[in-house]
């Protein structure tokens, strides 16, 4: 199966039927996006089909062959961080750190979207579930990001 990810084509041998998730995980060696509870509820294991925010552990491989994956290795780099990032540290969001990932590309999918995203986006976008309940500091952190994005390609308030 060819697959599309970050811009590269890749193709693996694995069961059409085999969720996104571990084909990312365990036959693409890309460990930054994360397994929570394989339902499709926490959202720690979001990645972008075609730019849409999409949980990948119910996301038969089949389905998106094909399509522009887009997984966290992506995002930013050390070097240049991605401004949802830099809000990220700015914000002090990460606390134990195990569903930023899937937060930072529901994120990245939202202001994608809407740019200038409200309170009342933000939350209709964000139903990533942070076991440590910093959904105040991630609602700053867009905010942030959609400012500095703002600001660096001139779009006004």
């Amino acid at each position: 199966m060819e697959l599309n990810i970050n811009g590269q084509s890749v193709t693996t041998e694995v069961d059409p039927n085999m969720p996104l998730l571990w084909v990312l995980r365990d036959e693409l060696n890309m460990t930054g996006t994360k397994f929570g509870c394989g339902v499709a509820a926490c959202g720690a294991c979001t990645v972008h089909i075609n730019g849409q925010a999409v949980r990948s552990c119910v996301m038969p491989v089949s389905a998106v062959a094909g399509a522009k994956i887009r997984t966290i290795e992506s995002l930013g780099s050390p070097n240049q961080q991605h401004a949802l990032q830099a809000a990220w540290i700015a914000e002090q969001v990460p606390q134990c750190g195990y569903c930023q990932s899937g937060m930072l590309m529901a994120a990245a999918a939202l202001l994608e979207r809407k740019p200038k995203p409200t309170d009342a986006d933000i939350d209709e976008a964000m139903t990533n579930i942070c076991r440590c309940g910093t959904y105040q500091r991630v609602r700053a952190a867009i905010h942030r990001a959609a400012a500095t994005t703002a600001a660096t390609s001139g779009v006004t308030a």
